[in-house]
């Protein structure tokens, strides 16, 4: 396997796992107990918190943050700015002025999961799961869930339609039972949605 290139300007962490491949360029850093699948790209000014997990095969473009508590599955995409949070009511001081610490919270966990695609400067709050393959739009927030295969955006992002795994956006489909089977025009693929859900997304 190829061995990981690290731009000479990136800071990597000693104690961070960096699989095969990898290619990690200006200014990007990685803390600690953070664990870098196979054939990684980490675009320019990333960061990446410590001990956040990643698969293999995923790309994380110029400006991402994802930050403790975050885990991104195998080829997920995450477009220039994208910011992976962990804190839903932050705060630098308590009640009394004095300055907060590490003990005073909790870590707040995204998941975002397979093939997944995140558009430009999509913002995700904690306690969020993003579902496979599913897509956000640019510019979106995150504050809930999205099912997979969901075509979401806006602020707060919400439910517009439903995507293949190769991108396209997913038109009529067939009603079979309590689920809906639509059938991708690009390329063919037969992607099976809840009537629940699909009925959310007109």
């Amino acid at each position: 396997m190829d061995q990981p290139i690290v731009h000479p300007t990136a800071e990597v962490s000693p104690r961070a796992s960096i699989g095969d491949g990898c290619r990690i360029w200006h200014q990007a850093q990685v803390r600690e107990g953070t664990r870098l699948g196979k054939n990684c790209i980490l675009g320019k000014g990333a960061y990446v918190d410590l001990n956040v997990l990643i698969g293999d095969n995923v790309k994380i473009e110029n400006g991402c943050s994802i930050f403790h508590g975050a885990k991104v599955e195998d080829g997920v995409f995450l477009g220039p700015g994208v910011i992976l949070t962990n804190d839903k009511l932050p705060r630098a001081i308590n009640p009394d002025g004095s300055l907060k610490s590490a003990t005073d919270w909790q870590t707040g966990k995204i998941t975002v999961k397979r093939g997944a695609s995140l558009g430009a400067g999509t913002i995700v709050l904690p306690g969020v799961v993003i579902g496979e393959f599913a897509m956000v739009g640019a510019g979106s927030v995150v504050t809930s869930d999205v099912p997979n295969y969901a075509l979401v955006m806006g602020v707060p992002a919400r439910l517009v339609g439903f995507v293949c795994a190769c991108g396209q956006k997913l038109g009529e489909g067939k009603r079979i039972g309590n689920k809906m089977e639509a059938v991708c025009p690009k390329c063919g693929l037969k992607v099976i949605i809840s009537m629940t859900q699909w009925e959310k997304a007109k």
